[in-house]
């Protein structure tokens, strides 16, 4: 990686719908610099690591979480008038199931060490998977056959998913973003100096990308 490379980590959870937001508003921010070389790296946070692994009902989960079908209704409907604008189809009537995503992050993780990439293509379909099908992506079979899809060997990941392979990694990596002060996603780290927390809008993104760009070389950013 060249050192002028903008590093892009963000701390993220496949079923915050946020998070899915922001990956297509990051996505159009390094389209709008192209001039700039971007790297984007996937990092684990859990919005709820008390799930079971073999996660809850979302309908009772949720009411649990904010009382009432119509407060979940309200945010549902907001949630899905800015996804439009990103071409997110939320189908939230489509889940299930409120997963334990542990198992997502090490796949993540996995997917991350054969390449940016496939990395992004994984978590892309994550997203997808749990917020427009309705698939429960804390499910083995359902995870190996994303990887499967975005470059990965998907037995090979089954086999691994069996095992406890990178879960302590994973977990400390999630410690450590608390230990961070990182307590919302997404959470956009830039060049392990600089954090911009929540969906930020696509131009805000590239500004900041732009900003950190140019204090490298020490000229003035565009737009600055």
């Amino acid at each position: 990686m060249s050192r002028s490379t903008v590093i892009v980590d963000v701390v993220s959870d496949v079923v915050c719908p946020w998070c899915y937001i922001g990956q297509k508003r990051l996505a159009r921010a390094v389209e709008a610099v192209p001039d700039l070389a971007v790297s984007v790296r996937w990092r684990p946070y859990q919005l709820d690591p008390t799930i079971p692994k073999e996660g809850r009902d979302r309908r009772r989960y949720m009411i649990d979480k904010f009382g009432s079908e119509e407060r979940i209704a309200e945010i549902h409907a907001r949630i899905e008038e800015l996804g439009r604008a990103e071409g997110i189809d939320f189908a939230f009537d489509r889940i299930k199931v409120a997963p334990n995503t542990l198992d997502a992050h090490r796949v993540i993780r996995w997917a991350g060490g054969a390449g940016e990439a496939v990395q992004d293509a994984l978590v892309r379909r994550l997203f997808a998977l749990n917020f427009e099908e309705g698939a429960d992506v804390g499910d083995p079979e359902v995870l190996a056959s994303a990887a499967g899809e975005a470059g990965l060997d998907a037995a090979t990941v089954a086999a691994m998913l069996a095992t406890d392979a990178d879960k302590a990694e994973v977990e400390e990596e999630i410690a450590t973003a608390s230990r961070m002060g990182i307590s919302g996603v997404p959470c956009f780290i830039l060049d392990a100096k600089y954090a911009l927390v929540g969906a930020q809008e696509a131009d805000v993104l590239a500004d900041a990308l732009r900003k950190v760009a140019a204090e490298r070389t020490g000229s003035p950013s565009v737009g600055a």
